[in-house]
């Protein structure tokens, strides 16, 4: 079945049948058509000759669309323009427009007058789009009126305060008389979370829309081209010619034009809401779209000029990666507060007299770590508990349901979801966070219900109804825009990824702590140090890791560790350790300093002041007696690394044929409680390797420790820019050999 949209003639869109089963795979990228208010030309690779043309080339340009395929460019709109498209194609296609008189061949609509000619390529073609100057073309955003704008959108200190300021800034270039900024949920669920509007308009602050709304693949297009315009929304699509390109077969790929024709579905939708023409902006945020600035006009079609349009495309360039700053930054201060409250929580356990667990639940913070109502806490079967909880068998019942074999932090904000008959518990347990390896032994925190309000945009279900009417009737957009509210209940406050990371953290302590009380627990300890000091280093942009832990062969349990993660993007933390002893005590005591090290390093302390920090905290409260570290923090886009160091062997920076020590002041060793830490700064060169290992590598029981020295030294030297750093690790491990070995940990880095 066609739509009413359907263009006149023999040139039938891609879209022109739409019904329920091709809503969300409408092929809107190869629409066929394009809106009138333009004209454009797809042309071969070197931009000499017309291949395709929109059939409105004959009252635009004087030229019948057919006359115009096949003919060379200056011939359609003059030598001057032809050549202006032509350096267009050599300087990379550049984003801004050309402002080009075509009084020089072109005889139709278009004669004699300035017009924009956007530029850019798809595919093997070079596709031109041509629009007739406005009248009242807005003033051009200068470097002044555009350093104002972005001074404006920088001063807001929140997400809310920005998007407010989009929404003025967009509406004021524009001149639309409803300008939204439309935000996503981890659903695709949209919210109008900013709006500037006409007074006499009704208000859509508030209200949401449905995922279906914008379905997956317009979503996708939205990242690729970030403006898209309906200059008038009862306009009829204008075809190409062909409608297929003569020399692959297939339609035009439109993903790029902006004046592309959109779907009869989505015009259809913006009448139902009264909207004459519309504009969309994108926001993307890490690649990903996080909302759209939805320009709405009510009074007839609305066409802003292209100077206009592409300021505000600029702004919201500018205004995603700030979006993504603010976002950070809030989530930053919230995980550094948990962070600081779970190494206050880790250390007044560690210090206390009491068993572990007891001095655990007995604190008086635990609860608030997690924002948490509640908590139940099972040890070898028995069940122990804090704050509002449900009963013991539904307990039971929620450990048994969030029990993974392969996963030690366990979380779910909609706890119904995995049993519907824990939905009568959503008052007290609708959130559930727990951590623990088996099911004899776990904790759980507990979070009611959050029971929220939302204001929809009509309601949302209407289409599944329209679909169960039967394949036969047409899926038409949502026909009522009144406010629809519906209460959710059931779902708790989401835990966030630092919180789930703490529960992770602070399990682990506990764990280490209670390794002192049986051969059982020993065997726990053993798996929690592989936990925490994985087999292999995680993956980061720009540089290349790898890291091994071996403990001494007499021996599953040390005192070595090594650490590697963000403090912020392309931001890198390294650390190696090793507490003195073996057993039981030096495992604790390492999970315990590579917390307390973690916390301090997320609160923003250089390396130097996180060990001075470390020393003070074991020589004052942690039962430890003395260790030896070193932190490294590296930029990873300029090579620039801070290096503090507490009596720990030196590390390497190796190039290929040369090895040279870190060299620098090296403070005490950790838990002595006294000296300070005096950072080294140097540069790892691209290609270059920046190795850390503890002394186990070269103190070895019969060997001369200089000699052993020497062969590393060796060995890293003759590392190549191009070997895989996986290479040199084995290289250097197989120093080791087969005699007894103290604990080995080697850790290196290399920029790619």
């Amino acid at each position: 079945m066609t739509t009413p949209l359907t263009p006149p003639g023999d040139h039938t869109p891609a879209y022109a049948a739409t019904d329920l089963t091709t809503c969300d795979t409408e092929p809107i990228h190869v629409p066929g058509a394009i809106q009138p208010h333009g004209v454009l030309l797809a042309l071969t690779e070197d931009a000499a000759e017309v291949v395709m043309a929109s059939v409105n080339a004959a009252a635009m340009l004087g030229i019948a669309a057919d006359d115009v395929v096949g003919r060379p460019l200056a011939d359609v709109l003059g030598p001057e323009a032809a050549a202006q498209v032509e350096l267009r194609v050599v300087e990379g296609f550049p984003v801004e427009p050309l402002l080009v008189r075509l009084d020089e061949v072109a005889a139709g609509e278009l004669a004699g007058r300035e017009c924009d000619l956007r530029v850019h390529r798809s595919g093997s073609r070079v596709v031109v789009e041509i629009e007739a100057v406005e009248h009242a073309r807005a003033t051009p955003m200068t470097y002044q009126s555009a350093r104002s704008a972005m001074s404006r959108l920088g001063a807001s200190t929140t997400v809310t305060d920005l998007t407010e300021q989009i929404a003025r800034e967009v509406r004021s270039l524009t001149g639309f008389d409803r300008v939204m900024v439309y935000r996503f949920d981890d659903e695709w669920n949209g919210e109008v979370v900013a709006e500037e509007r006409r007074p006499d308009l009704n208000p859509f602050l508030g209200l949401h829309y449905p995922a279906s709304d914008i379905p997956a693949q317009a979503r996708r297009l939205y990242t690729v081209n970030w403006l898209r315009l309906i200059a008038d929304i009862s306009y009829v699509p204008v075809p190409l010619t062909p409608i297929l390109d003569p020399g692959t077969g297939t339609p035009l790929d439109l993903s790029h034009s902006s004046l592309r024709s959109v779907s009869p579905m989505h015009v259809e939708y913006l009448s139902h809401m009264g909207v004459t023409a519309s504009m969309s902006v994108s926001l993307v945020v890490d690649g990903e779209l996080w909302g759209l600035v939805a320009c709405h006009h009510y009074s007839g079609p609305h066409r802003p000029p292209l100077d206009a349009r592409s300021a505000a495309e600029f702004l919201a360039h500018v205004a995603s990666p700030m979006i993504a700053d603010r976002e950070r930054a809030d989530d930053r201060e919230a995980a550094l507060a948990t962070q600081s409250l779970l190494a206050e929580i880790t250390a007044r356990v560690s210090a206390s007299p009491e068993a572990p667990l007891d001095a655990m639940l007995a604190d008086p913070a635990l609860l608030a770590l997690m924002n948490a109502t509640g908590l139940a806490m099972n040890f070898d079967g028995v069940v122990r508990t804090r704050g509002q909880v449900p009963d013991l068998a539904s307990l039971q019942r929620m450990a048994a349901v969030t029990d993974h074999p392969d996963r030690y932090a366990i979380q779910t904000s909609h706890l119904a979801a995995l049993d519907p008959g824990f939905a009568e518990l959503a008052p007290v347990a609708s959130g559930v966070l727990r951590i623990g390896a088996s099911p004899e032994r776990w904790l759980m925190w507990l979070r009611p219900e959050l029971e929220r309000v939302v204001d929809w945009g009509g309601d949302p279900t209407n289409k599944q109804l329209a679909a169960a009417e039967g394949p036969h009737v047409r899926l038409s957009p949502r026909r009522s825009f009144e406010q629809w509210r519906q209460i959710v209940r059931g779902h708790s406050q989401v835990w966030a990824p630092w919180e789930v990371e703490a529960a992770d953290v602070l399990g682990r302590h506990i764990n280490g702590l209670l390794l002192l009380r049986s051969r059982e627990q020993i065997a726990l300890a053993e798996s929690l140090q592989r936990q925490v000091v994985l087999d292999r280093a995680p993956d980061f942009d720009g540089v290349e890791l790898v890291a091994s832990y071996e403990p001494a062969s007499s021996n599953q349990l040390g005192g070595d560790w090594w650490d590697a993660f963000e403090l912020a993007p392309g931001r890198l933390a390294l650390v190696i350790g090793d507490v003195a002893g073996h057993g039981v005590s030096a495992a604790s005591a390492m999970t315990q300093l590579r917390t307390a090290l973690r916390a301090y390093l997320f609160e923003g302390h250089s390396p130097g002041d996180c060990l001075d920090h470390l020393d003070r905290l074991m020589d004052g409260l942690l039962d430890v007696r003395v260790a030896t570290a070193v932190v490294v923090v590296l930029d990873v886009v300029t090579g620039e690394a801070e290096i503090a160091n507490a009596g720990h062997p030196p590390p390497l920076l190796a190039a290929p044929g040369s090895v040279v020590e870190v060299e620098g002041e090296v403070r005490p060793l950790l838990g002595v409680g006294e000296g300070r830490a005096e950072p080294v700064h140097l540069e790892l060169p691209r290609g270059s390797t920046l190795l850390l290992y503890t002394d186990g590598l070269i103190e070895r029981r019969g060997s001369d420790m200089a000699e052993r020295t020497g062969r590393l030294h060796a060995i890293t030297s003759a590392t190549t820019a191009d070997e895989p750093l996986e290479a040199l690790l084995a290289r250097v491990l197989a120093m080791q050999g087969d005699t007894e070995a103290d604990d080995t940990t080697v850790l290196a880095v290399r920029r790619t």
